[in-house]
């Protein structure tokens, strides 16, 4: 059987996932690329919840520039909500997707304004 492109990078994700989790000090900055949007979220998998997240789709994004500069916007924006919540450490999850383009201007972004990983 053979598997499409998002089979193999749901395979690849899952391998990641053996080995990456996030706990309350140091959670899990998880990234989802639509084709449109970009959305990042730092996860606790110890008592699964969803710490803060950051989105090209929420109400009032600056919808201007490439979809590279957009991601960095998300990876500043995410990077600030985690400062409000006393979080600088935090385990990448690149969710199967290459770490090039805009999954890697994301993490440029959060590292830039003060997010370890």
């Amino acid at each position: 059987m053979k598997l499409g492109k998002e089979g193999k990078r749901r395979r690849i994700h899952y391998r990641i996932r053996k080995k990456v989790s996030g706990t309350g000090s140091r959670p899990r900055l998880s990234v989802f690329r639509s084709n449109k949007y970009i959305y990042c979220q730092l996860i606790d998998d110890v008592s699964g919840n969803t710490i803060a997240s950051a989105s090209s789709f929420e109400k009032g994004f600056p919808v201007k520039g490439t979809k590279s500069d957009q991601a960095k916007e998300v990876g500043k924006m995410l990077a600030d909500r985690a400062k409000q919540l006393k979080i600088e450490d935090v385990v990448f999850d690149r969710s199967g997707y290459l770490y090039h383009g805009r999954v890697k201007a994301l993490a440029d972004g959060a590292r830039e304004n003060g997010l370890k990983f």
